[in-house]
């Protein structure tokens, strides 16, 4: 049956959302017009009233829209071509959440719904700015909504958006199968990413796209304040939310990079992948503007600059949107969305806010109020300024690097066939420029501080610096000493941050003791400090340390690092690994029911590759989940390896890499992790045995043997011990006039005897005989039982040899990495602090009705 209503009615919601958010646009558009008419205060009130129930009407149409097509993919509606391409019924139901925004439409429909919420807040909290702040809001909304709704515009077949309420046969209605069944729908999905397979991949996506929809609001604000000629008075509205902006931007772009930590196989958390960096550069800019509001905020200074750097935030949002989802950094970026169409509509999204940023910034400049007064080398807003030009120099180094697929599509529009490609080696190009705009951001977050806080008096300043001075030199002497920095910039990078460190901690104590929400900015550049020294030390100083010392090489067709950096362990084959001895103990499954790994030789397989048969009890600490003969569940997209680590000392720990084999993406491989307090261990798999439907036997042995009796197998002794009468065989029903009997064989590896069980059933009525074989993956062996002889009390085996279970392990050392991922805590700490300050100080001045200029606070209604 084809669930039509569920998608019609998410389709009419887009539709209406649309239309509600135009209505809402042109209603605040016109209330806002009518505001410096003081006649007009009634009609301005009457369109107001109308915007508010067109945003509201916006508002449930958006909440139908995410219902909708979360009630599609969670039900399994396969004739839905985003449930079908996205999701998969043995997805747990966690991942179902990450289905819904992988696809482009969905991630625009959490942008949307972010925005929903962002708006409804604005107007309970700040009515005198509602009507200018929300036309541009519901502007936006309208060309976010315009990318989901997938109509034709008749006449000149025009088509808008792409929706995600497409049937499977409407998208894809030429495969033959749709010939022959119309109402085909297919019994499972394609399944989701299984690099999204993870519990960040559930909450940094909408973490991001809240940071997304909070960079409007600034925006909002400042193209309010120059159309309504409050140039100055829109900066202390827009503050706070730039703050909160910066924090979830900032919090989404970490969460991303622990997700590449814990997932991605390169080995480190940031790639400077374009589709990294095109987040970067708009929170780079967009601090720079909090520094330069909160310049104007104490001393009238930087308006301009403000004004810049707010609509540079946004329209560097809208460019990575345009980036990352017209396709043209198909070629670029692993992670990138293919091109669904909507490019031409992504680039008049932004051209469209651009030009009206530019068109009225040119009408309003010369009306700008100017900025008297040199600036002294030692007050803070020269301070500022600098480091708010090595932030726009650090974006400006980034950005023009990741463009340049956009450079070439220029040059072809004009007929020219461009050369240019991106950095072979991104890390290098663009650390070497990047750790110099660290080292700068670390030196200038310290002195500006001590000229944000202390009067402008240059001698007391020296002497309040001299004592961070003296400790940063003093503990920086021992690190070089004794911490083998051996580069120069690496040398000033950690003197630098940890001058930064003292220098703020100092500041940190003198405002807490007053009010701890002074105190946000000293936490958050110690936040950045540490981050600074973590990423110096987690990725210049890593270290390989499953080295091939064997004189082995794996496979001719394997890289020369590949070789060298990596370390072969055989199935219970104990290997040294410098200070380690690592056991590859076998494959583990995940299951919904169980709470730990569930060993794969464990169970039986059957027709469904996500239920199995236990072959034995199945236990956890003790306790028994699985009895012999009960179906378990298991989520088979993945394998873990289970890898036994004992340390010299005899501790030891064990780590469950994973693994898949993709039909479209090849091995995909992601880490485990064990965490010391001064390092990381990382270790992933980089190389794994075929999938057991494609393994290659060797030619089959037959031995006629009777009980007792020893052969040897791919050089190990295998006794047969004894055959016994069975009644059950887990996976398999057996008749009441069925026999079956189980052989039991030892095969005496080299440190232990394994157990082998194959069976053997003769079928009385039907005349037939069938065989179950067993395999030993330790010692890649696989014995059947195929004849059972009486007269002379022998038994047929046939046995079979094959590689033994292996797998090639990568592992490195991270040190200091921890004090990275507690500079990002300290960071979004100070960031909030920082939030809850302006907002406090925005919230007095609302309430003591000083929003807006003098001259212009009466012409607005503020009910």
């Amino acid at each position: 049956m084809v669930h039509t209503f569920i998608g019609d009615l998410g389709h009419v919601f887009v539709i209406v959302a649309f239309v509600s958010a135009v209505i809402a646009a042109i209603s605040y558009f016109k209330a806002t017009s009518l505001d410096n008419v003081l006649s007009a205060s009634a009609e301005m009130l009457a369109w107001k009233r109308y915007a508010r129930v067109a945003f509201f009407i916006h508002a449930l149409s958006v909440i139908g829209v995410v219902f909708s097509l979360f009630f599609i993919i969670y039900n399994n509606y396969y004739e839905y071509h985003y449930a079908w391409s996205h999701s998969s019924r043995n997805l747990p139901a966690h991942y179902m959440i990450s289905c819904f925004w992988e696809g482009q439409e969905g991630s625009f429909l959490v942008w949307i719904f972010w925005q929903v919420l962002l708006g409804g807040l604005l107007i309970k909290v700040n009515k005198t700015w509602e009507a200018p702040v929300l036309t541009i809001f519901c502007l936006v909304q309208a060309f976010l909504l315009s990318m989901i709704l997938g109509v034709v515009i008749p006449g000149i077949d025009l088509k808008l958006g792409s929706s995600p309420f497409i049937l499977l046969k409407d998208y894809m209605g030429d495969i033959p199968v749709y010939k022959t069944n119309p109402d085909f729908i297919p019994e499972d999905g394609t399944g989701l990413n299984p690099l999204l397979q993870n519990y960040w991949m559930v909450i940094h996506p909408p973490t991001l796209f809240l940071g997304f929809a909070a960079t409007l609001v600034p925006f909002a604000y400042c193209i309010a304040g120059l159309w309504k000629k409050q140039y100055k008075e829109w900066i202390r509205p827009a503050l706070p939310w730039a703050l909160f902006a910066a924090l979830a931007l900032g919090a989404g772009i970490l969460m991303g990079g622990y997700w590449a930590y814990e997932t991605l196989n390169f080995g480190g958390y940031w790639n400077w992948d374009p589709v990294e960096n095109a987040v970067y550069v708009p929170w780079l800019i967009l601090i720079g503007s909090i520094h330069t509001m909160i310049s104007y905020r104490n001393s009238n200074t930087a308006l301009r600059a403000s004004i810049i750097l707010v609509i540079t935030t946004f329209i560097l949002i809208l460019y990575s949107t345009f980036l990352t989802r017209s396709g043209i950094l198909g070629n670029a970026s692993v992670h990138s969305f293919t091109d669904l169409g909507l490019s031409g509509q992504l680039l008049i999204y932004l051209l469209a806010f651009l030009f009206l940023a530019l068109i009225l910034l040119i009408f309003r400049w010369k009306d700008l109020p100017s900025e008297e007064g040199e600036v002294s080398v030692y007050s803070r807003e020269f301070w500022i300024f600098i480091g708010v030009t090595v932030l726009g120099l650090a974006a400006f180094q980034v950005l023009a690097a990741t463009s340049i697929p956009v450079y070439n599509k220029v040059f072809e529009l004009f007929g020219i066939e461009s050369q240019m490609a991106p950095p072979a080696d991104q890390e290098e190009y663009y650390s070497k420029f990047q750790i110099w705009a660290g080292i700068l951001i670390a030196v200038l977050s310290g002195i500006g501080q001590f000229y944000w806080w202390k009067k402008a008096d240059k001698n007391k300043l020296w002497n309040a610096l001299s004592i961070p001075l003296f400790i940063t030199f003093g503990l920086s002497t021992l690190i070089i000493l004794f911490g083998d920095l051996n580069k120069p910039t690496y040398i000033l990078l950690v003197t630098t941050s940890i001058f930064s460190i003292v220098a703020n901690g100092s500041i940190f104590l003198q405002v807490v003791k007053n009010n701890y929400r002074l105190s946000g900015g000293a936490v958050a550049h110690i936040g950045i400090a540490m981050m600074l020294i973590g990423i110096l030390y987690s990725s210049g100083y890593s270290k390989i340390i499953s080295l091939n010392n064997s004189g082995l090489i794996y496979s001719k067709e394997f890289s020369e690092e590949m070789n060298r950096d990596n370390i072969l362990l055989w199935r219970n084959d104990p290997q040294k690994m410098r200070q380690f001895e690592l056991v590859y103990e076998g494959q583990r499954f995940e299951g919904p029911d169980f709470p730990g790994y569930i060993n794969k030789d464990y169970l039986f397989p059957t027709d469904d590759k996500t239920l199995y048969i236990a072959k034995r009890d199945i236990e956890y600490n003790g306790e028994v989940y699985y009895k012999k003969g009960d179906t378990v569940q298991v989520f088979p997209e993945n394998t873990y390896y289970e890898v036994l680590f004992k340390d010299e000392d005899g501790d030891e720990f064990t780590l469950y890499p994973r693994a898949q084999v993709n039909p479209q993406m090849g091995l995909l491989a992601s880490p485990d992790i064990k965490r010391f307090f001064d390092r990381d261990l990382y270790s992933h798999v980089s190389s794994i045995p075929v999938p057991d439907q494609e393994r290659e036997w060797s030619e089959t042995e037959i031995h006629k043997i009777k009980v007792g009796d020893t052969i040897i197998v791919n050089d190990y002794f295998a006794i047969f011990k004894k055959v016994s009468p069975i009644k059950y065989i887990p996976g398999v029903k057996l008749g009441d006039n069925d026999v079956a009997i189980v052989a039991q064989f030892l095969f005496l590896g080299k440190d232990e005897i394994h157990e082998a069980y194959p069976t053997y059933i003769v079928r009385l009525e039907e005349k037939i005989t069938g065989f179950y074989p067993e395999i030993v993956e330790d010692l890649g062996v696989k014995i059947a039982l195929q004849g059972v002889h009486p007269e002379t009390d022998e038994f047929t085996f046939a046995v079979n040899t094959t590689q033994k279970d292996y797998i090639i392990l990568k592992a490195m050392e991270k040190p200091l990495i921890n004090v990275l991922w507690i500079g990002t805590l300290l960071l979004v700490i100070g960031l909030f602090l920082a939030i809850l300050r302006r907002y406090n100080e925005f919230k007095k001045m609302r309430d003591k009705g000083m929003e807006m200029s003098v001259e212009n606070k009466q012409k607005y209604v503020t009910n």
